[in-house]
């Protein structure tokens, strides 16, 4: 692991479990090798390394391609295992690099939406991620963000700030899949239900009464 990445994420940990109380469950669900997608909500800029920073495995992430020409923002992007991707079209090269990074054994944190969302109303999901999942042909962990796009509100645990992650779609039902436009927006779409019910089971458990003594 890169010394830069190592830094932040020991940081990230100590920031987000002792001023803000947050609980993450789910981690045996990754791999212990092999390239995988993790899939998550998108709320806001905190949540890549959030997500990186409580993942058992280290994480490659996309983002703008612009901000690697910032000089010291470019070099703690590429410290911290960000891929440059050109938001305004089909980055081909870029999805060729997410590809090739899963294919020697990474994780790769995509957020199916394609941009945040900023609240608890899901966008609808983009092909990409059917696209990547289908030509590594690896399986894809779902995730549940709650509370990072209220940071505030969530210091000190007053509210809840928490990261779910769930049961993964195993690679061989990736490759399943047929590898075209309409198998890639069905991978998104599985992906996307996967992420809403991890939300629903969240909530569940948060609405139920506290156990009687």
């Amino acid at each position: 692991m890169k010394l830069v990445y190592y830094s932040v994420w020991i940081l990230i940990r100590l920031v987000s479990k002792l001023f803000f109380r947050i609980r993450v469950s789910g981690k045996e669900h990754f791999p212990r090798q092999g390239g995988f997608i993790v899939a998550t909500n998108h709320l806001s800029y905190f949540d890549p390394p959030l997500v990186g920073s409580w993942s058992p495995r280290e994480l490659y992430y996309l983002a703008k391609a612009e901000l690697f020409r910032l000089g010291p923002i470019g070099w703690l992007l590429r410290g911290v295992n960000a891929l440059p991707v050109r938001r305004a079209t089909i980055d081909r090269a870029a999805i060729e690099v997410c590809v090739e990074t899963i294919r020697s054994g990474r994780g790769l944190l995509v957020f199916p939406e394609g941009t945040r969302s900023k609240s608890a109303h899901f966008l609808e999901p983009k092909a990409g991620i059917g696209m990547i999942a289908s030509q590594a042909g690896c399986l894809i962990i779902p995730g549940y963000i709650e509370g990072s796009n209220r940071l505030g509100a969530c210091l000190l645990g007053r509210e809840d700030f928490s990261i779910t992650f769930g049961e993964p779609l195993p690679a061989k039902w990736v490759s399943s899949i047929p590898a075209d436009k309409d198998g890639y927006r069905e991978i998104a779409t599985t992906v996307m239900e996967r992420i809403v019910a991890l939300r629903d089971r969240v909530v569940s458990v948060k609405s139920k009464p506290p156990k009687a003594d």
